[in-house]
């Protein structure tokens, strides 16, 4: 593990393999540990760094204070790279970590070279939702009863709420033990992106992207996450679109080899 100072912050990494640099960027309750199972093929063509975002592990944080955000963590993503030895990166997201992506590739395109984003997490405006309505966000309903249950000491309590609302009734039973540990980890990131205040994605967000773009996404996924892709993907110029059968939300855990192969492809062309 390795660490780079950005922001006032030392965010840990992982560096492995040679080649260009792909940065990858974790999604709620993750941190690199989860790209474990697609390393080993990444890295025979790639630099992988898969950085752990400011409150996830290695760090144990009580969930207190007001540094746990999106703006937060595009900010040290784009500061990380910044420092980074090697400009441009292929820049790589999953769920929140792909919001985060998308962000820092409208806000720096410069830094990058290519952009893949493994279903973004977030919601539409009314210019992509023509079922959009104003009000709260069913997403920060969901958020606020799991950190409820977390912050009272429920850990598993919380993190079921979580993963059966995602995807589906009996989904936090069926997670391997190592995993569920992972996620048990960082629990307590979910009481502050409580207070997250990610944007919505617009029409004009997605068009204002012009790094060459793959989205990714399970063929099964259940929600908000597929509609979210197609929208965005739908409107950033250029973009590719790749569904990997059989698969759900982690659909890199679930098919790593095919999923490396979709990246690898769109990597190296």
């Amino acid at each position: 593990m390795h660490s780079l100072h950005v922001n006032g912050f030392d965010m840990p990494y992982l560096d492995v393999g040679e080649g260009p640099p792909l940065v990858c960027v974790h999604g709620s309750l993750c941190d690199f540990r989860i790209w474990s199972a697609v390393l080993g093929p990444l890295t025979r063509r790639h630099r992988v760094i898969a950085v752990s975002l400011r409150h996830f592990f290695p760090a144990h944080w009580d969930g207190v204070g007001d540094t746990y955000s999106i703006a937060q963590h595009v900010d040290d993503v784009i500061a990380f790279i910044e420092k980074f030895d090697t400009r441009p990166v292929d820049l790589m997201g999953h769920s929140r970590g792909g919001h985060i992506c998308f962000r820092a590739a409208q806000r720096r395109p410069d830094l990058l070279r290519k952009l893949i984003l493994a279903e973004p997490g977030g919601e539409l405006d009314e210019t992509l939702d023509p079922d959009f309505k104003p009000g709260p966000s069913p997403l920060a309903a969901r958020f606020a009863a799991c950190a409820a249950e977390i912050a009272k000491g429920d850990i598993d309590g919380g993190l079921q709420i979580f993963m059966d609302a995602l995807e589906g009734p009996g989904a936090w039973k069926r997670i391997p033990a190592t995993s569920k540990q992972l996620l048990r980890d960082n629990a307590t990131t979910l009481i502050g992106q409580t207070r997250d205040q990610r944007p919505p994605f617009s029409k004009a967000d997605g068009e204002a992207i012009k790094t060459p773009t793959l989205f990714i996404g399970g063929a099964n996924t259940r929600g908000v996450l597929p509609k979210v892709l197609h929208a965005l993907a739908a409107n950033v110029k250029g973009a590719r679109t790749e569904m990997i059968p059989g698969t759900t939300h982690p659909m890199f855990e679930q098919a790593p080899q095919r999923y490396c192969e979709v990246v690898l492809e769109f990597l190296s062309t």
